[in-house]
């Protein structure tokens, strides 16, 4: 049976990423440098056919989203469909801080400052959990709690597209990171967060998800 092919995109820049502040569930706009990711990554899958475009929740990944479908040439879809499936991991009570104070909190008495140091030294299935674990209030999303989110939206995915489909999604970059770490059969370094604008091109199957490529931001024309 044929897979459904997704092409899932990191959002533009935002103000908090130029901020370098932790950014899951909360938002901020695209910068300057965020439209432009956008633009960039519309040119580069001008030529690509969408059966469906998605994103999830947040004004980051739906402008991303449609500035990417204003600029297809092959689909005639508008807007996309908003799923809080495929939200960025939730940060709990360190949502909007400076990263060099949250990293540091999370990280105990290693103090590491980066997130790449952090999943070299915990992974990112044990980072999730010690997140939840720092975090004050504990409303943090655990790793099977983000599992349990995102495995709906890969069945959501699976019920609502034929075999065969090809689908936009644009969503973050923990997120990206996440899943192919868990389908990329280690082939990839997920210590580094997808550039905004990066295309990773996956395989949804009805047993599992392949992982075509990651992090392409490539000059001229993906497939």
């Amino acid at each position: 049976m044929a897979a459904i092919t997704v092409y899932f995109v990191r959002h533009g820049q935002t103000y908090f990423n130029t901020y370098r502040h932790v950014q899951g569930w909360s938002d901020s706009p695209l910068t300057q440098q965020g439209i432009l990711d956008a633009q960039q990554t519309g040119q580069r899958l001008a030529q690509i056919h969408f059966d469906q475009a998605y994103c999830s929740d947040t004004m980051r990944a739906r402008h991303t989203a449609q500035m990417i479908l204003q600029a297809n040439q092959a689909s005639a879809l508008k807007q996309p469909q908003e799923l809080t499936y495929f939200r960025e991991v939730f940060f709990g009570s360190y949502e909007g801080m400076p990263a060099q104070e949250v990293w540091p909190m999370v990280s105990g008495e290693a103090k590491l400052a980066t997130y790449p140091e952090l999943i070299q030294k915990y992974t990112i299935t044990q980072l999730k959990d010690r997140i939840k674990a720092t975090d004050p209030t504990h409303q943090a999303e655990n790793n099977a709690e983000y599992w349990q989110r995102t495995d709906a939206g890969f069945d959501y995915l699976r019920q609502h597209q034929r075999p065969g489909s090809q689908v936009l999604l644009v969503s973050h970059g923990a997120a990206m990171s996440s899943i192919v770490a868990k389908y990329g059969q280690g082939h990839y370094d997920v210590a580094q967060i997808p550039r905004n604008g990066a295309v990773t091109k996956l395989l949804v199957t009805p047993e599992t998800v392949e992982v075509a490529y990651y992090n392409r931001v490539d000059e001229g024309p993906l497939s």
